[in-house]
């Protein structure tokens, strides 16, 4: 991974507009931001050539600080605007930035859809476990027992693991990482840029304002260290035995294939069609 000038990541970001940031303290949405950024920055796309979208959360902030063709849009509805993006500009390299509520609650019918077509996005998913920015609900990925706004008591539903449900959904490339390895997420990140099809990235995050609190996890630090402990390498991970595997998650890359790319087969009947001209179909 090389070294990235200082000023090269600063040409990405619209600093002179919006900072400092809106996100907590603590809050992992700054080191995802800056692993993001640094990944652009490594493969060297120019910023009219990228388009970051985004739906409602304190994910969903992140277009906001990026030099980049952006738009904030509607709760989850980010992976529909950004397939309307593809489609109508292909050459965009388009960014979603989700969070787990926005993207498997109210998104996840354009979730599992975007899988399936596997059209060339890629999707940045920063799981906090819960819906911070508008009070703390639980969401679908809260784990059993864990408490919110809305779950006093203690969760009662069974969580959502988001990578096996886009791995089953078609997604072409599938990866898990945490705030925590932020080396690791910026490989991961770029890596998921430079696949052609459907990337699905979910990257845990620590929300130590809303969920810490709840759940009484203590602060950003402890919160990271759990995530450090819990999330092991995907090698590491496949030797356990059974009961091992229930106190910890993997991390890695979990998917990774090639197949057809939607906006090229798109363009491919387009001009299929148009060579045909005259004819009757």
């Amino acid at each position: 991974m090389k070294k990235i000038p200082q000023k090269e990541i600063h040409k990405y970001l619209r600093h002179n507009k919006k900072f400092p940031h809106v996100w907590c303290p603590g809050c992992s949405d700054g080191i995802i931001l800056g692993a993001t950024i640094r990944a652009v920055a490594e493969i060297g796309w120019e910023k009219d050539d990228c388009a970051m979208v985004s739906g409602i959360g304190c994910s969903s902030r992140m277009p906001v600080y990026v030099d980049f063709n952006t738009a904030h849009t509607l709760h989850g509805r980010a992976l529909a605007y950004a397939t309307g993006i593809k489609m109508a500009k292909p050459r965009l390299n388009v960014i979603v930035v989700t969070g787990d509520g926005d993207a498997s609650a109210i998104g996840g019918n354009h979730l599992i859809h975007a899988c399936r077509r596997n059209i060339n996005l890629t999707v940045i998913c920063i799981n906090n476990n819960i819906y911070g920015m508008t009070g703390g609900q639980y969401s679908p990925t809260t784990p059993h027992g864990a408490k919110a706004s809305t779950m006093p008591f203690g969760n009662i539903d069974n969580d959502f693991d988001l990578c096996k449900l886009t791995i089953g959904a078609g997604a072409t490339f599938v990866a898990r990482t945490t705030a925590y390895h932020a080396t690791e997420m910026q490989s991961i990140i770029k890596a998921g840029f430079e696949h052609n099809g459907f990337a699905f990235i979910e990257v845990m995050a620590a929300c130590p304002v809303i969920y810490g609190r709840w759940n009484k996890k203590g602060d950003a630090p402890a919160m990271m260290k759990e995530m450090k402990d819990q999330y092991i390498p995907l090698s590491v991970f496949d030797k356990l035995a059974p009961d091992e595997k229930m106190e910890k998650s993997p991390r890695g890359i979990l998917k990774a294939v090639l197949e057809p790319e939607y906006s090229e087969r798109y363009a491919e009947l387009v001009k299929s069609l148009q060579s045909r001209e005259g004819e009757k179909v």
